[in-house]
């Protein structure tokens, strides 16, 4: 039977329905799997936390074992998630969350060494950047056109009230016992496992092994493709420019509550500005992805994009934290309503055998960005007062914002790049055995898939001095 891949551009139709994306049963295996997932990594952090201050009392070491789970995006993360295109997803999925259920077993044993207990943690966490790799890979061959886009916007809305409610959860269950509050998370992990297993279709991997180098050339072409095709290029830049500035409310929270808490108890302003962010994210993900029609969200992205930081801008005025939280509240909002667009049209624009690469460079990125923006916000709150820095911090953005939506690739370059990718993923479609048929971009080089030609002067994902006329 031959494959057919749809033409999954945005188009003036209506928006895709919930009950159109809860119809595809994968979907609905692999949500529920990533939710069991991401409440049972924040439950452990808030208990690993408590567990290595109560062995402690040292609140550096404590700070030390939640940033431990940010480490293998910023020392490997591009190079952990290629290893999720030379495997089967879904096994990749299994291994992966097999892997961190023994391991977080190992870490809840009552009274390891504080060194042990880090190094365990860090371990497990090294398996999220292929695991998520490949649940990013998987889902535009799951769920195709505007049915991705709202996937996706569920996802994410999904993820956020996940760490709000894991949070939550794992403080409450900390308090009474963390080695409980990390046995449960290595039980979400072996649920994850089983529902993947018995939900996911096994498809062939996206690069066969005759198509292998070494993993270092394979994780640089993941570079090459997202960085040299001018429509990836745009996404990751307005993606990475719109982290840059919305985390920065959410990380100075409780610096802000304490400085500046208006009459409020400290600790409810903190709770009430970290909270607000996620809300909005939801809010914004739900609300923008059901009821706006997918051509007039894409046209809506880059007013969204420069809306994002300029609702922070009133910071300035030092508002009281009920009013952070509305400005905060309302860039999460704004952020939502462009991530997912820009996710899918990012994965349309993708030839095949290389999605979870340019997830890993991706993913890498929000990482940085959003630890650098923290950064050098609390660096400058040390000398200015934190409205000050926020609000001229966030005007910045508005600038750059700007400048990114100014610099947006036009209509006709964007259903080129999109219709070049299609046509591949075409060539590489699985055959009626289910092995797949690897066409041009599973073996070339990310160079050689973007040499501009006459024809083809954007530069697209193809066969070099051939024009095809044709994110998944």
């Amino acid at each position: 039977m031959e494959a057919t891949v749809p033409d999954e551009r945005p188009s003036p139709e209506g928006p895709a329905t919930f009950r159109e994306v809860f119809a595809q049963r994968e979907y609905r295996f692999v949500l529920t799997a990533s939710t069991l997932s991401w409440v049972g990594d924040y439950i452990a952090k808030a208990a690993v936390t408590l567990l290595v201050y109560q062995e402690t009392e040292s609140v550096a070491l404590s700070a030390t074992a939640f940033a431990v789970s940010y480490l293998p995006w910023l020392v490997g993360g591009p190079f952990l998630a290629t290893l999720a295109e030379r495997y089967r997803y879904r096994n990749v999925m299994v291994a992966c969350d097999l892997i961190r259920m023994a391991l977080m077993v190992l870490i809840a044993i009552p009274e390891a060494p504080v060194g042990l207990t880090l190094a365990l943690l860090f371990a497990t966490t090294l398996a999220n950047p292929p695991s998520q790799a490949a649940r990013s890979a998987l889902m535009p061959l799951m769920l195709t056109g505007d049915r991705l886009v709202l996937g996706l916007s569920i996802s994410g809305s999904v993820g956020q009230a996940a760490q709000v409610g894991g949070y939550l959860a794992g403080a409450a269950i900390a308090a009474f016992s963390p080695t409980v509050a990390l046995l449960a998370n290595a039980v979400t992990f072996a649920l994850s496992a089983a529902l993947v297993h018995f939900g996911v279709a096994d498809r062939p991997s996206a690069m066969t092994a005759a198509h292998r180098s070494h993993l270092l050339r394979e994780t640089g072409d993941g570079f090459r493709i997202v960085f040299g095709t001018p429509v990836l290029r745009a996404i990751a830049v307005l993606v990475f420019s719109a982290m840059l500035f919305s985390i920065v409310p959410e990380g100075l929270a409780a610096a802000w509550a304490s400085e500046h808490s208006g009459g409020m108890n400290a600790g409810a302003a903190q709770a009430v500005i970290m909270a607000a962010n996620p809300i909005g994210f939801i809010l914004g993900g739900l609300l923008i992805g059901r009821a706006v029609a997918p051509a007039r969200r894409l046209a809506l992205m880059r007013p969204l994009a420069v809306l994002a930081p300029l609702v922070l801008v009133p910071s300035l005025l030092d508002p009281p934290p009920v009013v952070v939280a509305l400005l905060a509240a309302a860039c999460g909002f704004a952020v939502a309503g462009l991530l997912p667009v820009a996710n899918g049209l990012f994965v349309q624009a993708l030839p095949n055998g290389f999605r979870a690469r340019a997830f890993g460079v991706m993913a890498t990125g929000v990482q940085v960005i959003q630890g650098m923006a923290v950064l050098v916000t609390g660096l400058l709150a040390e000398r200015f007062s934190i409205p000050l820095v926020v609000g001229l911090w966030s005007a910045a953005g508005v600038v750059l914002m700007t400048v990114t939506a100014l610099s947006w690739p036009s209509r006709a370059t964007i259903d080129a790049t999109v219709d070049a990718a299609r046509f591949e993923r075409r060539d590489d479609a699985p055959d009626a055995a289910g092995t797949a048929t690897v066409g041009t971009s599973s073996a070339r080089t990310g160079s050689e898939c973007l040499r501009p030609t006459a024809d083809d002067p954007v530069g697209r994902p193809g066969e070099p001095g051939r024009h095809r006329h044709a994110v998944t």
